[in-house]
């Protein structure tokens, strides 16, 4: 299972953290999708945030783990972070068995 955290800051989203797998075996591709569509909005998340825009972050990324956290994030970075954790939303309705989230403050 794929475990979402979104950072917020009084309010405001200011990152997020990623572990885990969604597929349950190396057979699951239906799984191994999810996961990739998970980490392809969450690298695109994180280049347009430090790339685009402009915002320092802080990154940690290893296998089945991703943290980016955004240092005084511009409200275009909280932008970027809104919509992702509303793409990460649309995908948990579809997978509700492969994805948690949570908001921690």
């Amino acid at each position: 299972m794929t475990k979402v955290v979104f950072l917020a800051d009084n309010s405001r989203l200011c990152g997020f953290e990623i572990s885990g797998h969604s597929s349950v075996s190396e057979t699951d591709t239906e799984g191994k999708i999810l996961c990739s569509a998970i980490s392809s909005a969450a690298y695109m998340t994180a280049n347009t945030i430090s790339e685009i825009i402009g915002d320092s972050i802080d990154a940690d990324v290893k296998d089945g783990y991703m943290k980016i956290f955004v240092k005084n994030a511009s409200e275009a970075s909280q932008k970027v972070l809104e919509g992702f954790s509303l793409h990460i939303s649309e995908l948990k309705k579809q997978n509700e068995t492969r994805i948690t989230t949570y908001t921690e403050v």
